[in-house]
């Protein structure tokens, strides 16, 4: 079993940047899709970006050249480098993990909220 423990958010001001991480109590390397996942108050769920273990990645059309996601398998961690953010991205940012369409194993959440 896998528990994922993520890191990083916080209150930060329109434009600013904020890094998520996600460190796996076991190993990642056996999982193949990590992503990151976001819910803001009155909505649903969504997929952010997710990355396979062989790197290909994909990101919502929202965070496109803004946020950048990478895993470091060694280490165990999953990362989000979040750039030029909005007050839009304000939401419970989640790590998830799988190895087929819905994730296997979720984190408790960060709060990242961005100042208008």
């Amino acid at each position: 079993q896998v528990q994922l423990v993520e890191s990083g958010g916080g209150l930060v001001q329109a434009g600013g940047s904020l890094r998520l991480s996600c460190v796996a109590s076991g190993s990642i390397f056996s999982i193949d899709l990590m992503g990151w996942y976001r819910q803001a108050p009155g909505k649903e769920r969504e997929l952010v970006a997710a990355i396979s273990r062989r790197g290909s990645t994909y990101y919502a059309d929202s965070v496109k050249g803004r946020f950048t996601i990478s895993r470091d398998n060694a280490k165990r961690t999953l990362y989000l480098q979040m750039n030029s953010l909005k007050p839009e991205d304000t939401a419970m940012y989640y790590c998830a993990g799988g190895n087929g369409p819905d994730p296997n194993y979720w984190g408790q959440g960060t709060q990242v909220t961005v100042s208008s």
